[in-house]
């Protein structure tokens, strides 16, 4: 297919900015990793990996109504624009009174949690002076992943990815200082965390004086409608988000019984990695999202076609891109980690990295498509390949691969991205061949 100069340059433009973005978003959790298990060893790092899925709850209910609700309005935003004019400000309160009741759940029973999510003695009190403080941030980063989404669909990328990039710096610096320079360890981590998301906000708040800007405000009611069209669409990414602190957490579970702690802190490496690596990605679906939508909304079903396929080619790109980096620099990258030298936490990364992010080659692909189908509407589809991908067949596979060993369990994710791939692919056939039903009407009209 030919891709027209425009629509690639206006996908490139944004794919950039949501790259850097979401990266930003996530570096937060890899400078944490890093400083831990400098300050506080493998031990550290195990207990970081154990509270690590609370992160992906944040941001799972931010993308549950950020990305749908954004999807909403890039739809509307020019032919209904009063359709629209509340909804930010409905998903703001509602996103507000979701992290407040997580904030107060997380610091109310922090030990039954944590013990859930695979906490054990060695780790148990690391683990819930960390998810503590944390937790208290719970509302700034589910209304950080709701801004970004909304203000990104606004026109207005480039603030977007000022703004993660600035909290990454912050996070930096301030975990820097605290860990190291004031000897506060997981605390001073936590710290740092906690306040991140904040700087982000601030900067993001430069978007009232943005010339095109269309998004207010204020103080206003939920309406469940409004509420629940946004949930539906933004689900899958929700599931998406989940996905990766479900498989942490069973991926917890069982290498824990093959092989202990050490091998909890080789995922520790993995999974932090797969945080950014997940984010690149992303930045690829949710630059090619606004794109979509608002084509989708105009009618204009050749440039949506257009738009999906470019972002296809540059995350398959990018997939190839940063395998090769990781499987070349993984002795370095696992260095990084491994400030008291252990040879068993070296053996296990060595072998687990280069297998585990064979699952480049298709999870980019599964994100850019899950997200197409909820960019156009096709919330149903998407929402079937998320389960697919995150649970469906991800969880029976780990525990399948936990027979054959370690080799299994690091293959489990790939394996489960292969056969979801499988699907998407069907699915993203059937709806171009709806877009090309869809553009012959258009014609005969």
């Amino acid at each position: 297919m030919h891709i027209t100069t425009s629509i690639r340059h206006e996908v490139n433009h944004y794919v950039i900015r949501n790259i850097m973005a979401s990266l930003g978003l996530s570096f937060y959790v890899l400078a944490d990793s890093i400083f831990i298990a400098k300050a506080a060893g493998a031990l550290g790092l195990a207990t970081l990996n154990i509270v690590l899925p609370i992160f992906n709850l944040y941001g799972a209910l931010g993308l549950l109504l950020g990305v749908g609700g954004a999807a909403i309005f890039s739809m509307n935003k020019i032919t209904h624009p009063k359709k629209v004019q509340d909804l930010y400000s409905q998903l703001f309160w509602t996103c507000l009174g979701l992290g407040l009741l997580v904030a107060l759940l997380c610091n109310l029973f922090p030990q039954p949690i944590l013990k859930v999510m695979g906490a054990t003695a060695q780790t148990m009190d690391m683990a819930a002076i960390y998810l503590r403080i944390v937790s208290l941030g719970a509302p700034l980063f589910m209304l950080n992943y709701l801004t970004i989404n909304f203000i990104r669909n606004d026109g207005n990328p480039q603030l977007t990815m000022i703004a993660t990039l600035s909290e990454s710096v912050f996070v930096v610096l301030v975990d820097w200082i605290l860990i190291f320079g004031l000897g506060l360890k997981m605390e001073g981590a936590a710290l740092a965390t906690l306040f991140s998301p904040s700087v982000s906000l601030l900067i993001l708040s430069r978007h009232k004086n943005f010339a095109q800007r269309q998004l207010q405000l204020h103080w206003c009611l939920p309406q469940f409608s409004q509420l629940w069209h946004a949930a539906k669409l933004g689900f899958p990414a929700f599931l998406n988000e989940m996905s990766t602190g479900v498989s942490i957490f069973a991926f917890n579970v069982v290498l824990l019984k093959l092989a202990g702690n050490y091998a909890i802190s080789a995922y520790g490496i993995i999974a932090n990695i797969a945080v950014l690596v997940l984010s690149a990605f992303n930045g690829v679906a949710l630059g090619v999202q606004p794109i979509a939508s608002r084509e989708y909304g105009k009618k204009n079903y050749l440039a949506t076609r257009q738009a999906i396929t470019y972002g296809l080619f540059l995350v398959s790109l990018l997939g190839l891109g940063i395998y090769l980096f990781l499987f070349s620099f993984r002795a370095p990258i696992i260095a990084v980690f491994n400030e008291e030298g252990l040879p068993q936490l070296v053996k296990y990364a060595m072998v687990g990295l280069p297998l585990y992010f064979t699952m480049n080659f298709f999870t980019g692909p599964n994100l850019l498509i899950s997200t197409s189908l909820a960019a156009t509407n096709q919330a149903q589809a998407a929402f079937s390949l998320s389960l697919l991908r995150g649970y469906l067949i991800l969880l029976p596979m780990i525990f399948i691969g936990a027979n054959f060993g370690l080799t299994g369990v690091w293959l489990s994710t790939p394996l489960t991205e292969l056969l979801t791939l499988l699907v998407a692919l069907c699915l993203l056939r059937k709806l171009f061949i709806s877009f090309k039903r869809k553009e012959l009407l258009n014609h005969e009209s």
